[in-house]
């Protein structure tokens, strides 16, 4: 009985390892990099969807997309990135896993860590009896990264415009 599943076992193995091999589907359906890899979200915003740029043009480049299983725009080839604009700019980006800074804080890095690549970040408390997380804010001039926390690890990264990361802060706003 365990020689037939070994032999089964060992029959999944090779037919799985067959199908990774080949060419591979490329497109703007089609993610970038593999699931679980993560991306770097730079404060310059990310590649082909930059700080500042219009809305207008991000759709006009195929960049920007309606995607009706989101609460509302989406980057391609980016799902994990909400974008946020202000008067048709993109200002900031609402960051999921497996996104990261280029200092590899992602969500679930432990809040010591983040004060430790962070050192000058700025702490912000939510205010009481919310359900809303408390924030450090780490600038770099005009940008900055804001690390939505519960005491203990980062939940949320928001990267974009420092002073629109802060306001969204200030007001308890959410990407959708």
């Amino acid at each position: 009985m365990k020689l037939r599943q070994f032999a089964v076992l060992a029959a999944l193995l090779v037919a799985a390892s067959a199908s990774g091999s080949g060419t591979h589907p490329s497109g703007p359906d089609v993610p970038a990099q593999p699931i679980g890899a993560s991306q770097v979200v730079g404060l310059h915003g990310l590649a082909g969807a930059e700080f500042g740029a219009s809305e207008t043009e991000l759709t006009r480049r195929g960049v920007l997309r309606a995607d009706a299983d989101t609460c509302g725009m989406t980057l391609a080839g980016h799902g994990t990135a909400s974008p946020i604009f202000v008067d048709d700019r993109l200002v900031l980006l609402w960051l999921d896993d497996p996104m990261s800074t280029p200092e590899g804080i992602t969500v679930g890095t432990p809040v010591a860590e983040v004060l430790t690549r962070y050192p000058s970040a700025v702490r912000l408390r939510a205010p009481p009896r919310t359900y809303r997380f408390d924030g450090l804010l780490a600038r770099d001039g005009d940008r900055g990264y804001l690390f939505l926390h519960d005491g203990t690890a980062v939940r949320e990264i928001i990267a974009g415009y420092a002073d629109w990361a802060r306001r969204l802060f200030d007001e308890g706003h959410s990407p959708c």
